[in-house]
């Protein structure tokens, strides 16, 4: 991917937030730090509910401080696009001027995130939706990612086996193409990849999948959890079935409790990415265009239309560390 431009970590565990948000809520409510005055009003909106979006907004609120004539809208939204467009009219009409979000479902929010490109400055963060007129995606590259969660499989299954892939959503960009880096890295070795189970977001579905999928394939070797809810969601399937270490688990993310399996280890490992970086970037990037009235190409954004922000892979003996480093950013919180 040559033509995409890699974005460093920055110090991946240096990172830390000095906040002063203008909108920083939990459960889709908004928060407003500063006054409103003469400030440009940016948004941020998640496609849903979970710690990872926290440390987004921890980068979001460190961009906001340093700017200083931004309010920034922190969005949580609840896993449906009905929702997103509820949230993104609402701000729109009250003069947010740049967006970034991560869309539920890219294909079939084509034609809303569209008519808010008419509206408003707007990019796709964490998940991509590369046919509509979004300026540009930041975020990670899926299919390598995806490829380091098939490395993690091979070196957790040397013998190979059969595994199972989870997620929220199947047709979410970043889930389609997270799976599809998972069965390129193990195309031609042993291990059978069964199929990929979808949950839409509920926390206990995705318990019931990893449950019926060790009762169904009992010879099952690994799970493989593609968003961050999965693996701790299969960690307590496994845990009640009795199976813990005999199914091996790769995770994606940070959750708190896959961080910890990975130190006890009760999972093998975890790609992580960084939504500090996805929040601070973003804003940062909006900004630009925005209020300095910069283009795209000013600001380093690629023909590819790809700012990628780099991932890491967290194995036994590192899970408490970047836990420690994502606790930091979560007490930034204001």
């Amino acid at each position: 991917m040559n033509k995409i431009f890699k974005n460093s970590l920055l110090g991946t565990l240096l990172l830390a937030g000095g906040i002063a948000l203008s909108s920083c809520g939990g459960g889709g409510g908004d928060t407003a730090g500063g006054g409103g005055g003469n400030k440009t009003k940016l948004a941020f909106i998640t496609n849903g509910a979970a710690d990872f979006w926290l440390y987004c907004q921890a980068g979001v609120q460190k961009a906001e401080a340093e700017l200083g004539d931004v309010e920034i809208t922190f969005k949580i939204g609840d896993g449906t696009a009905g929702k997103q467009k509820q949230m993104v009219d609402d701000l729109i009409v009250r003069g947010a001027k740049g967006i970034g979000i991560s869309p539920v479902n890219p294909r079939n929010q084509k034609d809303m995130i569209d008519e808010w490109a008419k509206k408003a400055t707007l990019i796709t963060v964490d998940s991509d939706a590369p046919d509509s007129d979004r300026i540009c995606y930041l975020g990670t590259d899926n299919i390598a990612a995806g490829r380091q969660a098939g490395e993690l499989v091979k070196e957790a299954l040397p013998n190979g086996g059969k595994i199972m892939v989870f997620v929220g959503l199947g047709d979410a960009q970043n889930a389609v193409e997270r799976y599809q880096g998972v069965k390129d890295a193990l195309e031609g070795t042993n291990v059978e990849v069964l199929d990929l189970r979808t949950d839409n977001m509920d926390l206990g579905k995705a318990r019931r999948n990893a449950e019926d999928t060790l009762t169904k394939y009992p010879d099952i070797a690994a799970m493989v959890g593609l968003w961050s809810y999965n693996a701790p969601a299969i960690l307590g399937a496994l845990r009640d079935k009795q199976k813990l270490g005999a199914v091996k688990i790769v995770a994606f993310d940070e959750d708190p409790e896959t961080l910890k399996a990975i130190d006890a280890g009760e999972i093998y490992g975890t790609v992580v990415q960084n939504p500090y970086e996805f929040g601070y970037q973003s804003m940062k990037l909006v900004h630009g265009l925005v209020v300095e009235g910069k283009s795209p190409a000013d600001l380093g954004v690629p023909a590819s239309g790809q700012i990628i922000v780099d991932t890491k892979v967290i194995k036994q003996g590192e899970g408490q560390k970047y836990l420690d480093y994502c606790n930091g950013l979560k007490a930034s919180l204001k």
